[in-house]
Formats: structure tokens, sequence, C-alpha cells
């Protein structure tokens, strides 16, 4: 059965949801989107927000999963959190934040959490 790659995503966002909840991160939200892009995943650990790309890569012939988030998606994501930090009335000059990535291979059974994965610089 062939499925569409919105619903593959979905099965894999969700199995990085539960992920991050076992590691003991508060989840706030889930496919933030805006006109400037798209974030996955929404936490909260300890004081610090956690915006979460999720990856998934069958097998490693094109890439890993990791490499798949580029300079572009590194530049939306940013400006997607701003917007998602100003509509909750967080100031982002008094808050830690930080950007993560959840690659995910071999079906789900390899899920590597790549912590502070993307600077704003």
């Amino acid at each position: 059965m062939l499925f569409s790659k919105r619903h593959i995503g979905n099965q894999y966002e969700a199995l990085a949801k539960q992920y991050l909840q076992r590691q003991g991160l508060r989840f706030l939200q889930q496919n933030y989107l805006t006109k400037v892009g798209e974030i996955d995943l929404i936490f909260q650990q300890g004081e610090t927000i956690v915006f979460v790309e999720v990856k998934y890569r069958k097998n490693d012939h094109y890439g890993s999963a990791a490499e798949m988030v580029t300079y572009t998606k590194m530049r939306k994501l940013v400006k997607t959190a701003h917007i998602w930090l100003r509509q909750k009335q967080y100031n982002a000059q008094n808050l830690d934040y930080r950007f993560d990535v959840i690659a995910i291979h071999n079906e789900g059974r390899d899920i590597n959490w790549i912590q502070n994965a993307i600077s704003e610089g």
C-alpha cells in the first residue's frame, strides 16, 4: 500500500514526538504553519523552547536525514520560530531557545536527536 509523503511524515513526526516526551521534554505544538514555513514540533525543555525539524530517510544513498536540512530550510525555520515567539508573546531576547533535528532512519529503528543543530547566524 502506498502512502502519501504527508502521511509518512505524520507517522515519523508522531514517533519523534513520543521519543522526545520520553526524554522529558514537554510538548507544546505540532505542525506550526505560516506563509514563511513550518515547524514540525515545538517543545519545552526546562526553561528552553525547542523547535524541532523531523527528517526521515529510508536509506543513506543520497545523504543522511540530518543532511537534508538545507541552509534555505534553516533560514525558514528561524523566521518561522520568530513568528511563533512573537505570536505567543515571548521576548526572544530574554528567552532560551534552540533548533534541534530528529533524524530517523531504518523505518524508525534508528533515531538520532541532534541538539542545537541549526544556528541563527
